[in-house]
């Protein structure tokens, strides 16, 4: 059988940066292995696969896969779908701004798209709040998985941590930027953390005023040696500015690079909203722009 797909870059506005995705449209029809089979041969960090929502007012189900297993949630193919989507739909030349509800694991995802010329941007509001899993592992043991100096790791109140949304995170902050681009992942040292998590390291964006990161994520369990931007993990990362930064209530933006490192550099834009001291909403945004179209015979 024909399917179509459609290859977007993901948390950028220039083709062939931020993260490339595939998203199979037509994929009703299609099981698990053979979701997992063509998220192998695309063997991208996720392959998104549209399908009937089982609620008719929403827009689509989606099935996420990275080239090992699939995910529950993962930003840049909910983003990437959204985008991608609402350029096919007949009322992107209608209006301004498409409202529409895409189907995951986690729950039901509220996006608004607007889009142009095989682009678009877009915002999506999580079901699910991120929850905080425990401490990280100490600094030592993070150093060696990552080539670094001990005393490379944290920064003013931040200590490596774990948080979940959708899948679960290892964020570990790091002393500067000159650490973030030293970073080389040891794959044995990684295994010996325990419980397999992807890595997230970050650090503040020293040329940047404001709530804004550098970031770099790592998943060989995954399939996914290392991320040019991935959207769960700076959906996770309010958990992380909640438990570490001095917040007030009202509405927080934060910026996060990622990609620099592979030359795929990516932005992500994230949005928290604080009522009464506690987190109550999270919106991850960017940006996404089509690369290719094609056909699977599968």
């Amino acid at each position: 059988m024909a399917r179509r797909f459609v290859t977007l870059d993901v948390f950028t506005d220039t083709a062939l940066t931020g993260n490339p995705l595939a998203v199979v449209l037509d994929a009703d029809g299609l099981d698990g292995p053979a979701m997992q089979a063509i998220a192998g041969e695309f063997n991208l960090s996720e392959t998104v696969f549209v399908l009937p929502p089982d609620n008719p007012r929403h827009r689509a189900r989606l099935r996420i896969f990275t080239p090992k297993a699939e995910l529950p949630f993962a930003g840049h193919p909910t983003l990437g779908a959204a985008v991608c989507l609402a350029l096919r739909d007949d009322r992107a030349q209608r209006t301004d701004a498409l409202a529409f509800g895409l189907e995951e694991g986690i729950g039901t995802l509220a996006c608004i798209v607007e889009v142009g010329a095989g682009r678009g941007q877009a915002r999506f509001r999580m079901p699910v709040l991120p929850e905080f899993v425990g401490d990280g592992p100490e600094p030592e043991a993070l150093a060696a998985a990552l080539g670094l100096a001990p005393a490379d790791i944290g920064f003013g109140r931040h200590a490596p941590s774990r948080h979940r949304l959708g899948p679960d995170f290892l964020f570990v902050p790091l002393a500067s930027p000159e650490a973030l681009a030293r970073a080389v992942l040891d794959p044995a040292a990684f295994a010996g953390l325990g419980s397999p998590a992807p890595l997230y390291v970050y650090t503040p964006d020293a040329d940047a005023p404001g709530r804004r990161f550098q970031a770099r994520m790592f998943a060989p369990h995954l399939g996914v040696p290392e991320d040019p931007a991935t959207g769960s993990a700076a959906a996770a990362f309010a958990g992380v500015m909640m438990q570490f930064e001095a917040m007030g209530d009202g509405t927080h933006d934060l910026v996060l690079h990622q990609g620099a490192a592979m030359g795929r550099p990516s932005e992500i834009r994230v949005q928290l909203g604080i009522e009464s001291g506690a987190l109550h909403a999270v919106e991850v945004g960017g940006s996404a722009v089509i690369v290719s179209e094609g056909t699977l015979h599968v």
